[in-house]
Formats: C-alpha cells, structure tokens, sequence
C-alpha cells in the first residue's frame, strides 16, 4: 500500500499556524509580559570560568582501566606512587582498580579561597564504571594555566552497569560522577567591581528595540540619562558619582526593574519530534486553508489463464491483474484568515481544521517558499 498525504494552500497569499498542541497556551497570550532586567541581561565581568584538570581514580571494584592498553594510566599512577615514596621502576603494577578521568568545573563569580565548589569526573581510558571510586588531589586550571582549585573526594555516580555470561545491562552513565563541594578555591579572580565608573550591560537574546526600552527604563528610575544603548546587545551606564550605595547598590536598583522586551517574529521546527513553537508576534495575510487526505492503494494479483480441457490449440498463461483505488478524506472545512491576524486567531482556525503539528509543518514550509510568512523559520 503506498500512502500519500496532499495539503493544499489556495488563494495568493498564504499563512503560517500552530496545531493543536497550542490551544491551551494561547490564553496566556494577554497576560503581562514585562521581565526584570536581571532575567534579560547580564553585568559584564559577573560571569562564571570554566576550570579543567586531569587525575586519578582509585578504589574501583576491577572497572577500572586496563593498564596495558591505556599508557596515560600507567604513567599518572607510577609518578604519583614515586612522589609518595614507592619505587614501582621495575614494573609489576597489573591493577584494575584505578582510572585516569578529566575533572571539570566552574568558579563562581567572586569565588574566594575556601570556597568549596562542585566537579565533574568523566573516564577517560578504558574504565567499565567509576562506582566506588575516589578521586586523588587534582589540581584545577583555567584558560590562563593557573591554579585555581584542588579537588579530591569520594564520587556519586548516578547510573550502574552489571554483566553476566550471556547478557549485560547498562542504566545511566556509570562513566561519569560528580562530587558535591568537591573542589577547594585556592585563588580568586581579581575584579574589584565596586571601583567601576562605566557598567556594561549584555542582553541575553540580542535586540534593538530591548536595548532602547532597558536604556529608557533605567534612565527614568535614575532620573537622569546614564544608560545609552551602544548596539542590539550592549547597554553602557554611567555611574554617578554621586549615587547612594555607590556601583553595588545601583546595580541592585537596575536589576529589579520591569521592562518588556520585544520579541522576534519566530517559528522554531523540529521536525524529528514534529515540535513547533511560535511566537506570539507572527502575523499572516489574508488566506484561506484547506487541508485533505489522498489514499491510493495498489493491488497486485496473478491469475492463470489456460485452454479447455478438450481444445486442440493454446497454452497455459499467467496474466497480472492490477486494481488501484483512490481514496479522499477531509474535514471538508476551509480556515480563512484576515490581513493581520493574531496567533489566537490561527490557533482557532488550524484547530477547526484538526491539521496535526506533522502536517502543519508542510503547510508552514509551503507558506515560506511563497514569501507571504512574515515571520523567520527555523529548522532544527
């Protein structure tokens, strides 16, 4: 049976929509939609850094990594057990208990030494499971090569894998464990943020319209123009010098002010899941939809066709006898939308219809090929 789906898109102008999946969003739709500032942007020089170092795990039930096939573990464990004292020179370690990993982490803004923070350990030999093991002093690096934490501690790994003679299961990741304040700050990035005479503030989802209703919003609360918007993304304020609390406590004012930001005309496909999300600022021009179903069924059959039982002539011959029928199911229904219409508007109309999100996703393609989509579409 071969099966084939037709949308058909009439009229000049064509349209994009939602599925049913949206009727219960669209009545939060006239809701408020300001946001503070401190969930749009970010203060530049408040920002986290990444840290990365290489270690050791001991203590594992022999799922560890095999020393002959990974020379990075034999290495890191005979210059550690040197460095302890023991002379392992001439060979013999054959253990399955220890495991080279990478260790990961990020340092808080500000972070002071004595601050403990979490890590990351991820195998990076051979190693079966990390279940039971416990991390050696590791030193932790950043971009610069300077050490910035130690880590060490028992791990917690969240998946397991057993094995048998003839079957094996595997939940979760048991190559990678985390520990909970595992890491010890040994060195604090030097950033004196109080001593700062021009902010910079970074939106989040860069745009031209946000930047200037967050320059705005900040100079009416101040009461005099100090924010100015220098690009989609950046907003540069000057802070008075005169200003009670000083950088610290006008940051704290900007970061609860209300602002509404603007929005992109944005349709997000997945089309492996059959996801769409749309924004609410899409618009459509006039435009009528119809949406039906063609089922086309091929039929193969042989027959045999011979002569009578007392004919003097003729032979045996096998003949195809093929039978194709054509089907068509619909709503019978036609959506029509007006120049202008809303995301609520098409939400009903499609709705109407009963076009699934997989079929939608067709109707959206066609509608951008047309140029009538006002709206930018996006695959992922």
């Amino acid at each position: 049976m071969n099966r084939i789906k037709s949308i058909f898109v009439v009229l000049l102008s064509l349209v994009l929509g939602t599925g049913p999946a949206f009727s219960q969003a669209k009545a939060s739709l006239n809701q408020d939609s300001t946001s503070r500032i401190k969930d749009l942007a970010d203060f530049e020089g408040i920002r986290d850094n990444m840290l990365v170092g290489y270690g050791i795990v001991v203590g594992l039930n022999a799922t560890g990594d095999k020393l002959t096939t990974s020379p990075f573990t034999t290495q890191t464990l005979q210059g550690m057990l040197e460095r302890l004292g023991v002379n392992v020179k001439n060979g013999g370690l054959d253990t399955k208990n220890v495991a080279a990993v990478m260790v990961t982490a990020n340092l808080p803004p500000f972070a002071r030494p004595g601050t403990r923070i979490d890590v990351v350990v991820s195998a990076l030999g051979d190693s079966k499971s990390l279940l039971g093991g416990t991390l050696i002093v590791t030193p932790l690096l950043a971009a610069d090569g300077e050490v910035y934490a130690v880590a060490q501690g028992p791990m917690a790994v969240s998946g397991f894998s057993a094995s048998g003679a003839a079957a094996s299961a595997t939940k979760g990741v048991p190559t990678s464990a985390r520990i909970p304040n595992g890491a010890i700050v040994e060195r604090g990035v030097d950033f004196q943020l109080r001593d700062l005479a021009v902010l910079n503030l970074a939106l989040r989802d860069p745009d031209l319209t946000t930047a200037t209703r967050v320059a705005e919003t900040i100079n009416g609360a101040i009461g005099r123009p100090v924010a100015t918007p220098l690009d989609t993304t950046a907003i540069q304020i000057a802070v008075p010098s005169d200003y009670p609390g000083g950088t610290i406590g006008l940051m704290t004012e900007i970061e609860r002010l209300p602002v509404q930001p603007d929005q992109v005309a944005r349709i997000m496909i997945n089309q492996e899941s059959g996801t769409i999300v749309i924004s609410q600022e899409v618009r459509v021009s006039p435009v009528a939809i119809a949406q039906g179903s063609i089922t086309v069924k091929v039929t193969e059959a042989q027959q045999v066709s011979q002569p009578g039982a007392f004919a003097t002539a003729g032979t045996t011959q096998v003949v195809d006898r093929t039978q194709v029928e054509v089907n068509e199911t619909g709503t019978g229904k036609v959506a029509m939308f007006n120049r202008g219409a809303s995301l609520q508007d098409i939400v009903d109309g499609l709705n109407a219809l009963g076009i699934s999100p997989r079929d939608l996703i067709s109707i959206i393609q066609a509608l951008k090929a047309s140029g009538a989509l006002r709206a930018e579409l996006i695959m992922m």
